[in-house]
């Protein structure tokens, strides 16, 4: 009998960790969206300090010194940035890069674990939907890329690019995702 307990118990963790891992993906793809939102639309946010905007994004996300070359944002873009690495998976997670001179934010997610399926439920959410408007899409090369713009400031824009397609691109970035804020006019 305690042996049939133990093997049931192995056997619900063993169903039950994809739907977790699952979930801890999508929170993180989500806590890097509201983090960029929140950096680029509400500065007051982050003006008492890195750590204090860092907390209100969770116990797993964290400021580090540098990051890999494939998590940067583009040239033109790297100015004065900051890096924080949220881990959602012990081999999975998200890197968001801020600047606290330029009104922009960048993503990039990887990892062992396939992150597709999580940013296509976060981004079918109602939630993301209540914040964001789909624009336009452009797919090629196994790659989906989606213009998203903000409801509550449309002059704040949002590129999301992701394997079209679950189990592609585990061997590079899977998710990428750059934002700006239009200071023109």
């Amino acid at each position: 009998m305690l042996l049939w307990r133990i093997g049931a118990a192995v056997l619900g963790l063993a169903f039950s960790a994809p739907s977790e891992a699952q979930s801890d993906l999508e929170n993180g793809f989500e806590g890097a969206l509201r983090g960029c939102e929140q950096w680029v639309l509400e500065p007051a946010t982050w003006s008492g300090g890195l750590d204090e905007f860092a907390a209100k994004l969770g116990d797993e996300a964290g400021w580090v010194q540098s990051v890999d070359d494939a998590a940067l944002p583009p040239k033109e873009l790297r100015i004065a940035n900051h890096y924080l690495r949220i881990n959602s998976t012990l081999n999975a997670g998200y890197i968001l890069v801020v600047s606290d001179r330029v009104p922009f934010c960048h993503i990039t997610g990887g990892g062992g674990t396939d992150l597709q399926p999580s940013v296509e439920a976060v981004l079918a959410s109602g939630d993301f939907k209540s914040r964001w408007e789909r624009v336009k899409d452009e797919s090629k090369r196994g790659m989906t890329s989606t213009l998203f713009r903000n409801l509550e400031e449309p002059k704040l824009e949002i590129m999301i690019s992701r394997a079209k397609m679950p189990g592609e691109r585990l061997d590079r970035v899977q998710v990428l995702a750059t934002a700006d804020f239009d200071l023109g006019g």
